[in-house]
């Protein structure tokens, strides 16, 4: 190993968050993560602009940062994977995988409000790095579900206390896909009241749905159908 010549009289410092000392470095016992950790917090630091962060491909082009690595594991891209994956993992840093002309770009932020904001606003395309793109989260197409609350004023009356407490517990015991087909299903009937509506969610419950839709009877609809029988006599008609 060659022996070290010492500290020049004239040097230029890196700043490290004194919370590295008292929080993180007690907990780092892997030598790979906490030289990757540090040359992070150099690289950083060193840098200017909003927001600052450090890509994959400039650490693994470092040979300074590489050559460290060598024999902590079968390759030091090895070792330097893992390190971040461990340092991510600890919460020092904030990884972001953007999309760089189809390839996949991987950026690391340090962990903190200001680097969480910066990543949110990438996240939601507000805010652009140059040649990095956000990639597209691709979701699942689901049938918005309708305001209840605001269903039932539009269709059936004034939501008042006592109603808006029904259609609290009603929430509690069918899906609110029910809650707003029987609102339409009463409308269709001209049964605006939330009894009628209540006893469609009964009949539902007790009779079942097939599909998540009411099989209407090929029949002739009978508009009375829901306040004939045991709770009949709380529907008003």
């Amino acid at each position: 190993m060659k022996p070290f010549n010492g500290f020049p009289a004239r040097m230029q410092f890196t700043r490290v968050p004194n919370i590295f000392f008292s929080q993180l470095l007690p907990q780092i016992s892997d030598i790979a993560e906490l030289k990757v950790t540090l040359y992070i917090l150099a690289r950083l630091y060193g840098k200017r602009g909003y927001p600052r962060f450090v890509s994959f491909a400039e650490l693994i082009s470092d040979l300074g940062l590489m050559n460290s690595l060598k024999g902590i594991a079968t390759s030091a891209k090895e070792a330097l994977e893992k390190a971040l994956e461990m340092a991510t993992q600890r919460g020092t840093f904030l990884h972001l995988a953007l999309d760089s002309g189809g390839q996949t770009q991987d950026i690391y932020f340090l962990n903190s409000q200001t680097d969480r904001q910066a990543i949110d606003r990438i996240e939601k395309g507000e805010l652009e790095l140059p040649g990095l793109k956000a990639r597209v989260k691709a979701e699942a197409q689901t049938e918005e579900l309708p305001n209840i609350f605001s269903l039932y004023e539009e269709n059936i009356g004034l939501l008042t206390p006592m109603i808006a407490e029904e259609l609290k517990e009603a929430e509690k015991l069918y899906p609110i896909a029910w809650i707003g087909e029987a609102i339409k299903e009463a409308v269709s009937l001209n049964k605006r009241n939330w009894r009628y509506i209540a006893r469609i969610l009964e009949n539902w419950s007790r009779e079942g749905k097939s599909h998540g839709a009411y099989q209407r009877d090929s029949k002739k609809e009978d508009p009375d159908k829901y306040i004939k029988g045991r709770y009949g006599h709380m529907v008003r008609r």
